[in-house]
């Protein structure tokens, strides 16, 4: 009788291990070969490992196994002696002794993977994205997505919230209009979630505060850069706020979390992509009619939508606030109330507009939020007054029935979020695997 005592210690070592490893240790590893340079009797093989690159070098009648069998991308177990060289990544590398191929390729590779930059079309790598993954600034990309996340997730935690996992088919979504994806459930009308809204929501009366990282659908027939049909959502609702800009200084706080963790952690990936990380110490905040008219007024831009933001608003904001605070980002608060989902509690003062905002980074939208009425009379009322039916939202008001904090939330885009962090202008560069207008595959 086999049992199972636990995780099985491995030979094989990390780059880390190896960087602080003793001169002349024999070590094993392994990875993928990233690249072979033969420069006679001498070859550098450098080998591609979760954490980064390690160069080995292959000395003729030194090594068990001939370097003419040896392919690019090929999987292997290798062994050798650490040796001190400052020109190797890390100042380190191991002087090869036995290599042993685990598996190998059986056509030459689409996209020059080993290459500091690929030189190809997004579209092309977008089509092999499992392949062009393998590059190193691709794979940088999403370990500093990864630092988002785990930010996200710690920071919340300390802050007393509760992960949540929600439903992702319902029977109704939660932001309404037509840009629901549909789908047949067992003969039963259903949708894919618009958002974790309704439960969030629900579920502060359970936890009084959840955050959530998952996938929410918009069947919006965008083809831009700033739109997918599918993205990643970092969703937080907190219970027992004094009004909305509570929900804005959570943002903040998490943000210069974010911030302090990626120089901590991720700060080789950092220096591959050349990031310079964002303004966090203070954000500033201004009202929506605000904002409009002081662009307006500095860039000479006559207001045409005074309900909503277009693009060219959002990205003059910012410029505004960069010129003028030396800002990354900014809140834009109380939007029209016409502009709001039917849950967003309206200012008192002045009902056209609502206790709540977006965050702009560098001039894109990557944030909405604000503070939920937690009223049920005064919720039904403002379903009534949109012309709306409670059909489908029996479970969801129930909860109001039966009594709610004042509460509040948001929802970040990672994706965007992401690209704004690394400097790229395609929401597709920091996605893994693209939904949109066109694409369904890999």
């Amino acid at each position: 009788m086999e049992f199972m005592t636990g995780v099985k210690k491995k030979e094989d070592i990390s780059v880390k291990t190896l960087l602080e490893t003793p001169e002349g240790t024999e070590v094993k590893l392994e990875g993928a070969v990233h690249i072979i340079r033969d420069m006679g009797e001498v070859a550098f093989v450098i080998l591609r490992k979760s954490e980064g690159l390690v160069q080995c070098v292959y000395e003729e009648g030194s090594v068990d196994f001939p370097l003419k069998d040896l392919k690019e991308e090929s999987a292997v177990a290798v062994t050798g002696t650490v040796k001190k060289e400052d020109r190797a990544p890390g100042d380190v590398e191991v002087r090869l002794q036995t290599i042993t191929v685990l598996s190998e390729p059986t056509e030459p590779m689409p996209l020059a993977v080993n290459k500091w930059k690929m030189n190809t079309s997004l579209e092309a790598m977008l089509n092999m994205r499992p392949i062009a993954l393998r590059n190193v600034r691709e794979r940088a990309k999403f370990r500093i997505q990864e630092g988002v996340v785990r930010a996200f997730r710690d920071f919340l935690h300390s802050q007393g919230f509760t992960e949540i996992h929600t439903p992702k088919i319902g029977a109704k979504g939660a932001e309404g209009g037509a840009n629901i994806f549909k789908l047949e459930y067992f003969h039963r009308p259903a949708v894919l979630a618009q958002s974790p809204q309704f439960y969030k929501q629900m579920l502060v009366g359970v936890f009084d505060r959840v955050f959530e990282v998952g996938p929410v659908f918009r069947a919006e027939k965008h083809n831009t850069k700033r739109h997918l049909n599918e993205y990643t959502s970092l969703d937080f609702e907190m219970g027992y706020i004094e009004d909305y800009t509570d929900i804005m200084a959570m943002e903040t706080g998490f943000l210069q979390y974010m911030v302090e963790l990626l120089k901590e952690d991720y700060a080789k990936e950092l220096e591959i992509l050349k990031v310079m990380l964002p303004k966090t110490e203070e954000i500033p905040t201004v009202p929506f009619t605000k904002a409009k008219e002081l662009v307006a007024e500095k860039y000479n831009r006559k207001i045409r939508n005074p309900f909503d933001l277009e693009p060219e608003e959002e990205l003059l904001i910012g410029q505004y606030f960069k010129e003028e605070y030396d800002a990354d980002f900014v809140f834009v608060s109380e939007y029209p109330s016409k502009k709001r989902p039917f849950y967003a509690m309206d200012d008192p003062e002045d009902k056209r507009y609502t206790k709540s905002f977006d965050l702009l980074f560098h001039g894109l939208e990557i944030t909405t939020g604000g503070q939920r009425i937690h009223d049920y009379k005064m919720l039904s009322e403002k379903i009534a007054a949109r012309g709306m039916t409670e059909e489908g939202m029996e479970q969801y008001l129930s909860a109001f029935k039966h009594g709610m904090p004042p509460h509040g939330g948001l929802g970040i885009g990672l994706e965007r979020l992401t690209m704004k962090l690394i400097g790229e202008d395609n929401v597709r560069e920091t996605t893994l695997f693209p939904r949109d207008l066109t694409r369904l595959e890999p």
